[in-house]
């Protein structure tokens, strides 16, 4: 059984820092390709990373880049992200996703085929 599981989330005041992190058990996790999406209240869930799975640094979307990156540790089955400098608008929860594929294309919602439950990242003004 797949199991995704993400830590690390929390509060945070606006310019600070935060490292969300993601194992993921049950897949073949040095084949995978691992994302992370989020979701702020009132808004459809977009993604914010990608690493695929054999890569040392990951894609972010333009509304993130500069600020947030993601990297993976295939031994410990372990993928990272990231953020800097947040802002109140990154305010949302945050999830982590398996891919089916071992690479990030079009990164889309229905690639990935395994999530956690997600875990929940404020950022105060």
């Amino acid at each position: 059984q797949v199991q995704v599981v993400e830590s690390g989330g929390g509060t945070v005041q606006a310019g600070g820092s935060l490292r969300l992190s993601c194992t993921a058990s049950g897949l073949a996790f040095d084949e995978t390709a691992m994302g992370w999406f989020r979701r702020a209240p009132g808004k459809e869930r977009e993604w914010v990373s990608c690493i695929s799975y054999d890569d040392d640094e990951g894609r972010v979307p333009d509304s993130v880049r500069g600020r947030f990156t993601t990297s993976r540790d295939n031994a410990k089955s372990v993928v990272y992200l990231q953020m800097y400098n947040l802002k109140p608008e990154d305010t949302a929860m945050y999830y982590c996703a398996a891919s089916r594929f071992h690479l990030c294309g079009v990164v889309r919602d229905g690639e990935f085929d395994h999530w956690g439950q997600g875990i929940q990242v404020t950022v105060s003004s």
